[in-house]
């Protein structure tokens, strides 16, 4: 297992991270419906947000898991925010940077990932909108424009101010 290298603007990155003050908040019907639909339209069992901060990447929402944290040095998502677009992995075992990860050998057996990174508006990315399968798979293109359209409306979701969050 490669763990995802830390980014040189790390420090700042978890400046604007900590700026959405969404770190360990309640639920939000806002955040999950965005999951829920993610999850019906690509007919994956796991669809997260994920916010990604020193230690760990946090899920603001979830559907198919029942834990709210994963370790950074273990997450997929931790790869995909050093990426321009979105990053897909169609199969993990035989990707030698996540054959042996845990969180592909047991629980919750990310076999397929997609990420796709959540820019915000000063350019750090926070997170992704990501997709899990237990088995291998892909993206077509038109399944990558609707990902990315979920994107974009997330992050317009995420960059509102605090002050609107009252689920």
């Amino acid at each position: 297992m490669l763990a995802a290298p830390i980014p040189a603007n790390d420090k700042e990155r978890l400046a604007a991270l900590r700026e959405l003050l969404i770190l360990d908040t309640p639920r939000e019907e806002r955040f999950d419906k965005i999951v829920q639909f993610a999850a019906h339209e690509f007919e994956v069992p796991v669809a997260l947000i994920t916010l990604v901060d020193e230690q760990r990447q946090w899920f603001k929402a979830q559907v198919g898991l029942d834990v709210c944290e994963t370790g950074r040095d273990v997450s997929f998502c931790g790869h995909a925010i050093l990426q321009p677009d979105i990053f897909v992995i169609p199969d993990s075992r035989s990707d030698e940077r996540f054959a042996d990860n845990p969180l592909v050998t047991g629980p919750p057996h990310v076999i397929f990932y997609a990420g796709a990174p959540l820019p915000m508006p000063s350019g750090y990315v926070i997170g992704t909108l990501c997709l899990i399968d237990h088995k291998p798979r892909n993206l077509d293109a038109t399944e990558l424009a609707i990902l990315s359209t979920l994107r974009d409306l997330l992050v317009e979701e995420l960059a509102n101010p605090a002050e609107a969050r009252h689920g």
